[in-house]
């Protein structure tokens, strides 16, 4: 018989932890993800399935009251239609329109479900889930609300730079007009004072406090975006510093500011595998509002992919774009390929309050 309660003791708390979901949860990553309420559903052997609620500081969705659904994770089809629809109940209840999930509390954290994997195995970082877990949401009445695409570029070698709009770049210690004959994947003459450089791993902290005003301002439009505190910012990125190649990490400045970066990483998972690591997943890539839709981006791009090739790097994972983000676009221009696509669900509450 299934049993659906809320969990309140410190030992269902660990208990709840130890469910499999999509990321590694601890007592301590429960209470700073700040929920609402946390629920599981009981059979004869064991947890079946959990998941977390938010209501009292979530997102805002133009006029709708969204409620959050997250770290969730179901072993058993019946639970989690159980679990859902007694989440959503909850959530009306507490006056929410929408119920939207999975979420972890925001789109800093572990959201939305591998929905359609694809033949390429996973990726690093990539957030990977069972293949019914779509089923679950779909089954309890819910529908896709966002879509995101991972595409995979197989060949860095540099393309002609596209007509239109660019961004005049000058690199360090330059003060010269454009030159004849060189690489055009670089621009080379002064205009608006922009720099290119790489991460400076020495300084870690300070590049880190750094980028986060940039991710702040550039983010912060994003579908779904809530503010990111810059210390759950600084302890996320933390934990990649083993991971990074910094020449992989490229910065545009502007008098000291930074104005653009692109954020890619070896594919370490090829190495578990027993493979040679010959791809990049590029992870992040931000503009600061004032320079959108002046090339800046594309440059950054460009920049980046030249890198790799250099370094011998031969595809790219342009990871987890949503299907309206200038990311998408800029990757379609280099030839990527979707790979894999993801799905955020949600419900209309309406009905049920």
């Amino acid at each position: 018989m299934l049993n659906v309660r809320p969990i309140k003791t410190t030992s269902e708390q660990e208990r709840f932890c130890a469910v499999a979901g999509l990321s590694t949860l601890t007592p301590g990553a429960l209470e700073r993800s700040r929920a609402d309420a946390h629920w599981i559903v009981d059979g004869d052997d064991g947890i079946l399935a959990r998941c977390s609620l938010w209501w009292s500081c979530v997102p805002q969705l133009a006029s709708q009251r969204i409620g959050l659904i997250g770290h969730y994770a179901a072993y058993d089809d019946e639970a989690a239609v159980s679990l859902l629809r007694l989440a959503c109940k909850e959530l009306a209840r507490q006056g929410c329109t929408l119920a939207v999930g999975p979420m972890d509390g925001s789109t800093d954290r572990r959201y939305r479900l591998l929905s359609e994997r694809g033949t390429e195995p996973p990726f690093f970082l990539e957030p990977d889930n069972p293949d019914d877990w779509p089923h679950h949401f779909m089954n309890s009445g819910f529908t896709p609300l966002a879509h995101y695409y991972s595409a995979l570029q197989v060949g860095l070698e540099p393309q002609s730079s596209p007509t239109g709009p660019r961004v005049v770049v000058r690199p360090t210690g330059m003060t010269s007009g454009p030159r004849k004959g060189g690489d055009p994947m670089r621009l080379e003459f002064v205009a608006g004072g922009i720099t290119l450089r790489q991460f400076d791993l020495e300084r870690f902290e300070d590049e880190l406090h750094r980028i986060y005003g940039l991710v702040v301002s550039s983010f912060r439009d994003n579908f779904l975006a809530s503010p990111l505190a810059e210390e759950d910012f600084l302890e996320q990125n933390r934990a990649l510093r083993p991971y990074i190649r910094p020449e992989l990490i490229q910065l545009a400045e502007r008098e000291g500011e930074i104005i653009g970066f692109i954020f890619a990483v070896p594919d370490w998972l090829q190495m578990r595998r027993g493979a040679t690591i010959d791809t990049i997943v590029i992870k992040t890539l931000a503009v600061h509002p004032t320079y959108r839709g002046k090339g800046l981006g594309t440059l950054l791009m460009n920049r980046l992919l030249k890198i790799a090739h250099g370094l011998g790097y031969q595809r790219a994972i342009h990871a987890l774009m949503h299907e309206n983000n200038y990311s998408l676009r800029i990757s379609r221009g280099k030839r990527g390929e979707v790979m894999r696509r993801y799905t955020l669900y949600a419900q209309s509450l309406e009905e049920q309050q």
